[in-house]
């Protein structure tokens, strides 16, 4: 792991907790605070500002008390509790979330890599019901034929509804069992039913192949803790008996994971320049990656290769490959997931998922809600051009773009499967590399 990674995951985990109960000091009186606005002293300004202002807490406490005695049935006081708590969280954007403690284990488990379930990324939408960003390649989910963009509105029979923490949470479960969920997928009329078989998920986030002689082919299906190692040895390998002309980066229907990932790939194929920064408003999660010297490739051409369901890492692999002039970008634009989400654990082993700042890649654009445009743009193989279902531009409550000019609605790109993406990659790359390439040869009449 880089250094400067590991110092800023510390800073993260060091932000302040918030105090308990008991421990939270006096808001004080409208006086107090207004007596503070009017200060000379900056701290002074800046503890005022902090405050809670008394008439929201009283409104809150008015609201918890009428529940309490003047709703139909009885509400536990710690569950009326910790629905005020993932309230405040609701509202925020669709990444940012409250996980109970057995939630938050399962998301540190997938970043490692296994885990029981249906081997899917999801998206929860306000309506409680669950979006498909991308399935994971090979596992149950994409074998069954899911797709990014279907949207999940019942599991087991059981309709999804809005307020519940995790609509997610009945698809996991033991290796064997089966997990039934309705889908509704644009262009099918009426929902239908798909039976999931669950299994030990896990994916294998890098495989490689030689396409032709001399030219590579990498897939990376999400980051996770060893995708950067497993890169490494799959580009070790395949440049085994002489030096790549040139490579495929396939990073189509790649959901994205831990960020650390995609900056250390990105620095074994760059020699120099930014990888990615990221801002947020606390000072703490400002953060800059640069690349070091070496790189794998020595300077041989590349193609990255995504889709619609590219999102948050590897955006910003692309990004960071596409700005230094390292990689052409062959695809469609991609999801546009540019923000940050910090995991911050809670004294009761619950953790809140934040999202806390924004990627910039290293020109200084934001990806989010605008995602990576490529250089040449595919489109898939005898479908109609429409625009995926899904991309973070039409999230409900998403981030908006930097300067709010976010093209709502018609930024979404295409989701691309099967092989001809990859041939027409390959053709761009061989263009790069000097091979001429002969027009494909027209069907006899």
């Amino acid at each position: 792991m880089r250094p400067q990674f590991l110092s800023f995951l510390i800073a993260i985990a060091l932000l302040p907790r918030p105090l308990p109960a008991q421990e939270a000091p006096a808001t004080g009186t409208v006086q107090d605070d207004e007596a503070q606005q009017t200060s000379d002293d900056p701290d002074a300004v800046k503890a005022g500002a902090a405050k809670v202002p008394l008439e929201e807490i009283r409104r809150y406490v008015t609201v918890f008390n009428a529940i309490r005695q003047a709703y139909v049935d009885p509400v536990d006081d710690h569950q009326l509790m910790s629905s005020a708590v993932r309230g405040l969280l609701f509202d925020l954007d669709p990444h940012s979330a409250y996980l109970e403690k057995a939630d938050a284990e399962q998301f540190e488990e997938q970043t490692r890599g296994s885990y029981d379930g249906v081997g899917i990324e999801l998206q929860q939408l306000p309506d409680g019901t669950l979006r498909v960003i991308a399935p994971i390649d090979d596992s149950p989910a994409a074998r069954a034929g899911l797709r990014s963009g279907d949207r999940i509105v019942a599991i087991d029979g059981r309709g999804l509804m809005r307020g519940q923490s995790d609509a997610s949470a009945p698809l996991r479960g033991k290796a064997g069992s089966k997990v039934v969920v309705r889908v509704v997928r644009e262009g099918v009329r009426e929902p239908f039913e798909v039976t999931l078989v669950r299994d030990t998920i896990r994916a294998t986030s890098v495989r490689g192949r030689m396409l032709e002689p001399g030219f590579g082919y990498i897939r990376i299906a999400s980051f996770q803790a060893g995708t950067a190692a497993d890169f490494v040895k799959q580009l070790d390998a395949l440049q085994q008996g002489a030096p790549l002309r040139g490579l495929v980066l396939d990073l189509r229907s790649n959901p994205g994971g831990l960020l650390v990932g995609a900056v250390q790939i990105a620095d074994e194929l760059l020699d120099k320049g930014g990888i990615v920064s990221t801002r947020g408003r606390a000072s703490i999660g400002d953060s800059r990656f640069d690349a070091t010297p070496g790189d794998r490739l020595q300077g041989a051409p590349m193609v990255v290769l995504v889709d619609a369901g590219s999102a948050s890492a590897a955006e910003v692999l692309a990004g960071a490959l596409h700005d230094n002039h390292r990689a052409r970008v062959v695809g469609s634009r991609t999801f546009g997931k540019g923000s940050v989400q910090s995991l911050l654990p809670l004294d009761n082993g619950d953790s809140i998922k934040l999202t806390t700042a924004r990627y910039y890649t290293p020109s200084g654009h934001s990806i989010q809600a605008r995602g990576i445009e490529p250089d040449v743009v595919l489109h898939p193989e005898g479908a109609q051009r429409r625009p995926a279902p899904v991309s973070e531009a039409v999230l409900p409550g998403h981030l908006a773009a930097e300067d709010g000019a976010a093209m709502e609605g018609d930024n979404a790109g295409e989701v691309l499967p099967g092989t001809k993406p990859i041939d027409a990659a390959l053709a761009e790359l061989k263009r790069l590399a000097g091979v001429v390439v002969a027009p494909p040869a027209k069907a006899s009449k």
